[in-house]
């Protein structure tokens, strides 16, 4: 290895992370490594042990730090989102799975330990997140993921190809949906669209589809219709988990009591109120 070379990694590194923390990026270092990483493509923790960084890659390397800068979403840069184990594919027309979701994917993964070949049922699905993570986990469970939109859709089939997660288009609201599981679920997971219609969001949210991040003027439109909708699917002692706003616990709460008992609330990793459970 030459020190030029290896020079020129770390120079490339503080030049990015520098040219995203001016631009209001929240992990600008990490974020930097991450690019190079992609442009590279190699882990993220071989990028000091690499021999070679040439012209072009440099060149490739600065272009995406620049659309970084502007505030495009790092995974749509990279085409991946990582949620727990799985490597999500992503883009435009698909919401980025968060890492707090991942807290409810863990809840419902441990509390259908136990139960052989459990129904899962992941209500606006997107990527298909929460439905992968739980068959990834459960590869005996009978996964469906339900999605309305077409772009999504298309995520989410190339997510869910090859595995045993069976892709349902289809809107919440309709009455039909799901019949042939009705009563029959174990768990029903959802991360619906939550947040209020006036409530401003980082740049980078505006990025997702506003189908799949806005709920009306309060963010609670659809919440009813899925907490009545999980009720239908669940068996008795099946357990649903919502995910919603940190400001609607309550109001939550008091919708999954209308059909269900033992409602609980949980913290995000961040410690904020981010999920409702309750039990049929």
């Amino acid at each position: 290895m030459q020190a030029g070379e290896s020079a020129q990694v770390r120079s490339l590194l503080r030049e990015a992370a520098s040219r995203l923390g001016a631009a209001g990026v929240g992990s600008p270092r990490t974020d930097s490594e991450l690019l190079l990483a992609h442009v590279l493509e190699c882990e993220r923790g071989r990028l000091y042990l690499l021999d070679v960084i040439d012209t072009v890659q440099a060149e490739r390397y600065r272009a995406v730090v620049e659309r970084r800068a502007a505030r495009e979403p790092l995974q749509h840069i990279t085409g991946s989102a990582w949620f727990l184990d799985l490597d999500l594919q992503v883009g435009p027309g698909v919401f980025v799975p968060r890492p707090e979701t991942e807290t409810l994917a863990q809840w419902g993964i441990d509390h259908i330990a136990g139960l052989e070949r459990p129904t899962v049922v992941d209500l606006c699905s997107g990527s298909g997140a929460l439905a992968l993570a739980v068959a990834r986990a459960r590869p005996d469970a009978e996964a469906y993921a339900v999605e309305v939109s077409p772009e999504a859709l298309e995520w989410l089939g190339r997510n869910a190809f090859g595995t045993r997660v069976r892709v349902v288009p289809g809107d919440v609201r309709d009455p039909d949906l799901l019949a042939e599981v009705r009563g029959q679920a174990d768990l029903v997971l959802c991360n619906p669209p939550y947040v209020p219609a006036a409530q401003r969001v980082p740049v980078e949210v505006r990025a997702d589809p506003p189908l799949a991040v806005f709920a009306g003027v309060d963010g609670l439109d659809l919440i009813p219709v899925v907490a009545e909708l999980a009720a239908d699917l669940l068996r008795d002692g099946g357990r649903a988990g919502i995910e919603h706003d940190e400001s609607h616990p309550e109001e939550v709460a008091r919708i999954l009591g209308r059909h269900f008992r033992d409602v609980r609330g949980l913290p995000d990793l961040a410690g904020r109120p981010r999920f409702t459970t309750g039990v049929k």
